[in-house]
């Protein structure tokens, strides 16, 4: 019996075995050449990015997440689907001004629920005025629609000095 030439077992990249990556889905996104909209979500608060693939490495163009806005505006940071929201509008503000139009959405390996806190943030990047191909029947339109009361005044407040009105 001979030497093995070949391994008989193919060892997949670091971030794959930590369960870290889906690189399928990574491709596909990369392959749109559009701006990717980042949104994860934290024990604690939700984080929204804006990345560009890179050759050398994808280049984060801008972040906002739940303490931002608490800075900013004094808004509880919370993980919630309103501070989601805020943090999409804030982000697509600042992606207006560095000329993004449109994006896609990266959710990384969370799962997708519908009127989940992920989609807020689509929401409110939507709302914002950026574009996106996406459906519209997972977003959380109607809790958008029904503030409770413990956050309804300050929600409209940060909403309005985020879009400068």
């Amino acid at each position: 019996m001979g030497r093995a030439k070949t391994p008989t077992y193919n060892v997949p990249f670091r971030r794959r075995r930590e369960g870290k990556t889906n690189y399928q889905k990574r491709l596909a996104l990369v392959k749109s050449n559009k701006t990717r909209m980042v949104i994860r979500k934290t024990n604690r608060s939700v984080i929204v990015q804006f990345v560009n693939y890179d050759k050398q490495g994808d280049k984060t163009l801008l972040i906002i997440n739940g303490n931002t806005l608490e800075k900013k505006y004094g808004w509880p940071s919370k993980r919630n689907v309103y501070t989601s929201y805020l943090a999409g509008l804030m982000a697509s503000k600042f992606a207006k001004e560095k000329k993004i139009n449109d994006f896609v959405v990266d959710l990384g390996l969370a799962k997708a629920k519908k009127n989940g806190v992920l989609f807020g943030a689509v929401l409110g990047a939507i709302d914002g005025g950026l574009n996106t191909n996406f459906d519209q029947s997972v977003l959380p339109k109607e809790k958008m629609k029904n503030i409770p009361e413990k956050y309804g005044k300050k929600f409209e407040e940060v909403k309005k000095s985020i879009l400068g009105k």
